[in-house]
């Protein structure tokens, strides 16, 4: 039996580094920068009004004030999107809007609230600092600039910086591409009534989504019988378009033959028994020409869901390029006394809740049963019971994965 990190350590250390490629700036968000981006441009371009107001010379309104005002004709308005070059005179004022080209010989911008807001004639109460409210071309990025570096998370900020200097594509670290196959012969697809013995295939549908929230783009492939022509047929056939497949089922006595002689066929997959609970059947391998690396998760829906967040949620951030691929751990208290088995560590859904006084404290939802979905799907976290623990005392802090979507 090996442990939780002896089994994340050895499918981190096989994955393969994906290259970057050329995307669309908006399909790059979300993903690392592949590349170094050089401005070839100035931010802001040119020189222009960052204020509602009036364009002016300092020089004539050195002694406004509220008591004697100086009176400016206004000569002409400037208007954002406007190409035309006005000139500020001696002794006038230009009515200018919020980006507007800064109006020749103007060293400032009057703000509207310092002025009676006249149309042909105003009157200025105070003298603007010089260059006041005016921004000034190249003042945020010159060309030659590194807009984004290499590894830089692309969000919506980088997305209009990128889109600023000209950039309609960039170059990124593509989200792997994860498909996912359920196996088992009592399997049936989702609104098909169950017969007896029958199961409907839920795992399929959790580890999509739970793929796709932790950034791969997701290809649900459904479920195939324990058959060996059908599942050598199917994952020939997926081989061919992922870069991460994820397989759930087959450990049960009746399928694993099969299951493993067909990975066996295609590459070298290693099946293990993690000290965890739930979860303790686990596989991990490379098969294909292209060595696509492969994962094999439990049956049971909680087994197999918890499973993917201790593995291949962690698999699927470090194909990204992501630097922090585990979610972050907090401390919260226990309001009940739990059981752990010695030697594995147990990850048990729970309930994370704010404390009034401070901190934070967690309950226990459902039972350690591993095909007890629904407490799943009520649970926000999960708590996390070292191996050389068997018993949480009540109020007694324990480790807890807050299960974040997207984080």
């Amino acid at each position: 039996m090996r442990t939780v990190e002896e089994h994340v350590d050895t499918i981190l250390s096989s994955l393969p580094t994906l290259e970057s490629i050329e995307l669309a700036v908006l399909d790059a968000q979300g993903l690392l920068c592949g590349e170094e981006v050089v401005s070839s441009t100035m931010l802001p371009a040119f020189d222009h009004s960052s204020i509602d107001g009036y364009a002016v010379r300092r020089a004539d309104l050195k002694n406004a004030s509220p008591d004697e005002p100086a009176h400016l004709p206004v000569v002409a308005e400037a208007e954002p999107g406007s190409r035309e070059q006005r000139n500020v005179s001696p002794g006038s004022a230009i009515r200018i809007f919020p980006g507007a080209l800064l109006p020749g010989g103007a060293d400032a911008i009057v703000p509207l609230a310092w002025t009676d807001r006249g149309v042909a004639r105003v009157n200025v109460v105070r003298c603007p600092p010089a260059g006041a409210y005016i921004r000034r071309a190249g003042e945020d990025v010159q060309p030659g600039d590194t807009a984004v570096n290499v590894g830089t998370p692309i969000g919506p900020a980088q997305v209009g910086l990128l889109a600023a200097v000209g950039r309609v594509r960039v170059q990124a670290r593509p989200r792997p591409r994860v498909t996912v196959l359920s196996i088992g012969s009592e399997l049936v697809d989702v609104g098909t009534t169950p017969e007896p013995g029958e199961l409907v295939d839920v795992n399929s549908f959790a580890l999509s989504a739970a793929a796709r929230d932790a950034g791969g783009a997701v290809y649900r492939a459904g479920s195939v019988p324990a058959n060996r022509d059908r599942l050598m047929s199917t994952l020939e056939a997926q081989l061919l378009r992922t870069d991460l497949l994820i397989l759930s089922g087959g450990f049960a006595s009746g399928s694993f033959d099969v299951v493993s002689e067909c990975l066996s066929e295609l590459g070298q997959v290693e099946y293990s028994r993690v000290a965890m609970q739930p979860g303790m059947p686990q596989g991990f391998g490379v098969i294909g020409e292209r060595e696509v690396p492969v994962i094999c998760l439990p049956n049971d829906p909680v087994s197999a869901l918890v499973s993917f967040e201790v593995f291949a949620r962690p698999a699927i951030r470090h194909m990204l390029g992501k630097k922090r691929l585990f979610r972050p751990m907090t401390k919260a208290a226990a309001t009940e006394h739990l059981n752990s088995p010695a030697g594995r560590k147990q990850f048990r859904r729970g309930l994370l809740m704010r404390h009034p006084d401070g901190g934070y404290v967690v309950s226990p939802v459902g039972g350690a049963g591993a095909h007890l979905l629904f407490s799943m799907a009520q649970a926000n976290c999960l708590i996390v019971i070292p191996e050389d623990v068997t018993e949480v005392t009540e109020g007694a802090n324990v480790s807890v994965m807050p299960l974040v979507l997207g984080s």
